[in-house]
């Protein structure tokens, strides 16, 4: 049976998270359990391994920190949904391709409760409404486990975006689910994603997504 331990983080600094992501995954043994984490966090700006600072446009007095995720630059504030999975992909036995488009097809599906038709875009991790992006994707794998994750848009101020080129792309215009009619806080957007998540990944909740930390099952 597959487990994860989820964990409210409530609003974190980027850096501590980021040092105990790594940790995390550093110190795993074969039987440790996956965990999914989620937050928000306080503004940064984050540079992938990909990242280059030609997209770092305007960054005013926001910190901009190198990390070792997927990806280009991206923002992260308050008002965003932001979920770190910590997944032996080994284990459960999904190629990194195949983990990222669960983890979209996870988003899309979501969002499609909240009548918000997402979609893909080829060559651009992440998910997009009318072209616009409402959620990011970057992932590390390490010793065949996967950290680092996704950022769901929620109701934040979206003119940090304005300093950088979303995720390296010149001119892209990004959107949250309050501009797209959606009166949803960042709790409400991760109990109506996790049940996605588990789905997708092939697990079940077997505890309330209310609780601080808790274990989702995946059946035998």
């Amino acid at each position: 049976m597959w487990q994860a331990i989820i964990r409210h983080l409530g609003r974190r600094d980027y850096r501590e998270v980021y040092r105990e992501m790594q940790a995390f995954n550093d110190t795993r043994q074969q039987d440790t359990l996956d965990e999914i984490w989620y937050l928000e966090h306080d503004p940064v700006y984050t540079l992938g391994l990909a990242g280059q600072e030609e997209h770092l446009l305007a960054t005013a007095d926001i910190p901009v920190i190198k990390t070792d995720r997927g990806g280009q630059v991206t923002y992260h504030g308050p008002g965003q949904l932001v979920v770190y999975l910590m997944i032996d992909l080994r284990r459960k036995g999904t190629g990194v391709k195949e983990y990222v488009r669960l983890i979209e097809q996870s988003l899309i599906d979501y969002l499609e409760t909240l009548d918000v038709f997402a979609k893909r875009l080829v060559g651009a991790p992440g998910v997009y409404v009318s072209g616009k992006k409402i959620a990011a994707l970057g992932v590390r794998v390490r010793h065949g486990s996967a950290y680092h994750g996704l950022a769901l848009n929620v109701d934040m101020e979206l003119s940090p975006f304005n300093g950088i080129n979303p995720c390296g792309y010149e001119g892209m215009k990004v959107t949250q689910l309050s501009d797209e009619g959606c009166a949803v806080d960042v709790q409400t957007a991760f109990d109506g994603l996790l049940p996605f998540l588990s789905a997708n990944l092939g697990c079940v909740i077997h505890q309330p997504v209310t609780m601080q930390a808790q274990t989702i099952v995946r059946s035998p």
